[in-house]
């Protein structure tokens, strides 16, 4: 599903986020991405979703070379692929219901089909009753279950998530946390950048640490399971 042969990565200025990366990760997998601020975590997130392109090596998602994919088949590429971000990026002057259902929209579904997804997302994580609502009305945590929706609401087979619970106590962080397992539960494949050690613990999920831009650690967790 995912796979990093030898790849760095280098802004302009500074040194290389990402140095001589390899690594692997199969489709229904769930993984967590740690280490310290500035150890190359988002720069990898980044690099799958082609919001940064390699500076050296290889990036394949789905056996697909991410260097031959052009700037006009971006978001093509991106409709296999959800994004969950630590500060939503939810559109204050649309409902839940439109939030959710802009990739469908933009896909093209017609607007029944565009109800019947973006509602059986919102049951998913346990918001239907909020589809009218203004994102400023909800919650932090309600928010962040918003983006989930908004990401899983086309069905992706790959979900990456950049420090999701970065701002949530450790219930809401829990609940969160095993709204990714049950997605990854049905098949999705997973990968979170987290800080929160003691909460992946845990889940017990496959742990990849990176470390000054290269792979430190690598864990293989027991199966799959609820926290």
């Amino acid at each position: 599903m995912i796979r990093f042969q030898q790849v760095s990565k280098r802004y302009p200025g500074s040194g290389d986020a990402l140095s001589e990366l390899t690594l692997e990760v199969d489709a229904g997998e769930m993984v967590f991405l740690t280490g310290h601020s500035g150890a190359g975590k988002s720069t990898l997130l980044k690099l799958i979703a082609l919001i940064e392109r390699p500076t050296r090596g290889q990036v394949l998602i789905n056996n697909r070379n991410t260097s031959g994919v052009s700037r006009r088949a971006i978001p093509g590429f991106r409709r296999d692929l959800g994004i969950v971000f630590q500060d939503h990026k939810l559109l204050q002057d649309r409902t839940v219901f439109d939030n959710v259902g802009l990739p469908l929209v933009i896909a093209g579904l017609r607007r029944k089909e565009v109800g019947k997804r973006v509602r059986a997302a919102l049951d998913q994580v346990g918001l239907l009753d909020k589809e009218g609502s203004m994102p400023l009305a909800l919650s932090t945590g309600e928010q962040q279950r918003i983006g989930i929706a908004r990401a899983v609401v086309a069905k992706p087979p790959l979900v990456i998530a950049d420090e999701p619970t970065g701002n949530l106590d450790p219930d809401l962080s829990l609940e969160i946390m095993n709204l990714f397992c049950r997605f990854n539960e049905v098949g999705t494949t997973i990968l979170i950048a987290s800080h929160d050690l003691a909460l992946i613990e845990r889940l017990g999920r496959r742990r990849v640490e990176l470390k000054d831009g290269r792979l430190a650690a690598d864990s293989h967790g027991p199966s799959p399971g609820h926290a």
